[in-house]
């Protein structure tokens, strides 16, 4: 394992990015990163061209499937075309029977061709329009990840979540319904009306404008359709977003009594997204009926008029039913085609609405001529820097703070002092609107920020972990460590002891945000991934809250071990954890009011020593570094 002393950190030098999220991106340039991602939240309101944005990754394959459509609706026309020659090869009688079977075996070879052009079609389609999902997941996930910690403050979980896996099955379905659907009628109609000039150009004509005018009007009112389809897309991301943000605060619920509370509100919430899409589906229906009843007009409009052909002469049998399948061929061919444009608008409003929330501007990209951070140290600047939350007053103003290589400094101050804006702006989770943060006076915001994580590392107090084995919650730290490093790390944290009372011990999985471990066991699985991390500077915020007496003082020990050689800024309210730092920084409404050692802000009267004597028991003295109570006038008692 890499030595805690001193400075070196060769790790954060081997491997200046992380391992990157989507392996296509591992060797750009950060320009070329910026741009790719410029070029993905362009599509936020182009939802067609987002689509063929990946339909174009699979151009050979797509084409294959294009042309297998093609082919076998060409040969399904000509099968009606080679019933219409046999039936006239039987109407002229029994004398001359090879013609017969020649036409027999032309109908059987186009309908086996049919029927093997549909199944090439479909194989390619099961390889294709599944890699297309999985490109696509790939790239939004990419690009969600790049997003800001505000743009994650104000979305639901669940719901985003929901909108990756709805544009993937809405992009899915828009390629299926397109090449089933939506082409076949499209070449049918086509060719049906080319088919019919050779018995009647006239009614071929009357067929086209028909056919044309039926397809426009539907599709015109399949368009006033949007606004409801939109509703029913906004309304299903929402329901999602509601029952995974439920489903993960089970506890809560539980605790205050909530259930049937929650279940009538999740009861509203999906009576609205019923609502939305029987309006969406009904709305469809009457597209449907509005279609059928025009084509049974129309379709007993050309066979009347092929039979009056017929009657004139100017029709043989097999061409009234060649007129009559094609007529019907043309006819339904709109209908399906005008069923399937509303089935794919529906769907394309999905996939619009689902791209314009995820492929928003990301918030915080690296500049372009952004540098790696080379650590030299740790030292931390905060220079007049000034911060505030959206929509909010600021939290720091014109603040200063100046921390040395090595040394260990304590914020402490009331609630709402800015004691988190400090680590959460050291860490670049938000920009600055004013000064300058600098590490080894490198300016935070000219640096990678994946170079600037790589530099620090974290105990928070509210863990995260993931819904993985202990093993690999331990390892996030530095994902390339042996497995020697990850358990020295667990036992530098005092993680053993309870890992290997677990049935799979390191294999055993934590739960989600791991609810399996207790609180104090998830703050040292904390710990040793801190450790592995092996970072020039080490955040804590309340790194120890959740411990009990015993285990605090072995973590207590473990944190003492791997504070050396390192830059460390604590947040305490136990400020019994500080009492080996160098210094307490006492901060109220975002400014330094008090500075210096735990023994003279001890000495002195302020907030320190306020909370100090709080700690100890309400009206008891503060204490002074020799142990000794002292009085008001900070005489040894």
């Amino acid at each position: 394992m890499v030595s805690h002393e001193g400075h070196a950190w060769p790790h954060l030098q081997q491997r200046p990015f992380f391992r990157p999220i989507h392996d296509q991106l591992e060797h750009l340039t950060i320009a070329q990163r910026n741009a790719h991602n410029a070029k993905l939240s362009s599509y936020a309101h182009r939802p067609l061209a987002f689509l063929f944005r990946f339909i174009r990754r699979h151009p050979l394959a797509h084409l294959i499937v294009l042309c297998s459509v093609f082919a076998a609706v060409g040969c399904a026309l000509a099968s009606q075309y080679a019933i219409k020659h046999l039936i006239d090869v039987l109407a002229g009688g029994r004398a001359h029977q090879g013609p017969l079977w020649t036409a027999f075996a032309i109908l059987v070879g186009l309908i086996a061709a049919d029927n093997l052009l549909w199944r090439i079609g479909g194989w390619m389609a099961a390889h294709t329009f599944v890699a297309v999902t999985g490109d696509l997941r790939r790239d939004l996930f990419q690009y969600l990840s790049g997003h800001s910690p505000t743009y994650y403050a104000e979305k639901q979980p669940g719901m985003l979540a929901s909108r990756i896996t709805a544009t993937s099955n809405a992009v899915y379905t828009a390629e299926n319904t397109t090449a089933w659907n939506v082409l076949p009628p499209c070449i049918a109609v086509a060719g049906a009306i080319v088919m019919i000039i050779s018995v009647n150009p006239l009614m071929a004509a009357g067929l086209l404008i028909s056919s044309a005018i039926l397809s426009i009007v539907l599709y015109k009112l399949a368009g006033r359709g949007s606004a409801r389809h939109h509703a029913f897309a906004t309304r299903a991301a929402s329901v999602d977003g509601e029952l995974v943000d439920v489903i993960g605060n089970m506890s809560l619920v539980r605790a205050f009594g909530m259930t049937f509370s929650e279940q009538a509100r999740f009861g509203a919430t999906v009576k609205a997204e019923l609502d939305a899409r029987q309006q969406s589906l009904l709305y469809l229906e009457k597209l449907r009926l509005l279609h059928a009843v025009i084509t049974a007009l129309l379709s007993a409009g050309l066979l009347g008029w092929a039979l009056w052909l017929w009657t004139q002469g100017k029709a043989t049998s097999g061409d009234i039913v060649l007129v009559s399948s094609l007529g019907f061929t043309i006819l339904h061919g709109t209908r399906d085609l005008a069923v399937a444009l509303v089935d794919v608008t529906q769907h394309i409003a999905r996939l619009a609405e689902a791209v314009q929330t995820l492929l928003e501007p990301h918030g915080m990209p690296d500049r372009n001529d952004a540098t790696e951070l080379v650590p030299q140290g740790g030292r931390v600047d905060f220079e007049s820097v000034t911060f505030a939350y959206p929509r909010r007053k600021p939290i720091l103003d014109h603040f200063d703070l100046h921390i040395e290589p090595g040394q260990r400094v304590g914020l402490i101050g009331k609630s709402g002092a800015g004691k988190s804006t400090v680590l959460a702006l050291l860490q670049r989770f938000y920009d600055t609107q004013g000064g300058a943060i600098r590490i080894d006076g490198a300016d935070i915001g000219a640096i990678t920020q994946q170079s600037l994580r790589q530099a620090i590392a974290l105990v928070p107090q509210d863990i995260s972990l993931f819904h993985r084995t202990v093993y690999e919650n331990i390892a996030y730290g530095r994902p390339e460590a042996t497995r020697e490093e990850v358990l020295a790390a667990a036992r530098d944290a005092r993680c053993t002891d309870f890992i290997e009372a677990m049935p799979e011990g390191f294999d055993t999985i934590v739960g989600d945000r791991g609810v399996k471990l207790s609180g104090g066991q998830r703050q040292r699985i904390a710990i040793a991934r801190a450790i592995l991390k092996n970072s020039p500077i080490l955040l804590l915020d309340e790194a120890t809250s959740a411990l009990d007496s015993a285990s605090e003082e072995a973590i207590q020990q473990a944190l003492d071990r791997l504070m050396v050689g390192r830059t460390v800024i604590a947040i305490a309210h136990r400020l019994s954890t500080l009492n080996n730092f160098d210094r307490i920084i006492v901060m109220n409404a975002g400014k330094v009011i008090d500075d210096g050692s735990p023994e003279e802000l001890r000495n002195r009267p302020g907030l320190y020593r306020e909370l100090l004597a709080k700690q100890h028991g309400k009206g008891m003295a503060p204490f002074h570094s020799s142990g000794k109570k002292v009085d008001e006038q900070q005489h040894v008692v």
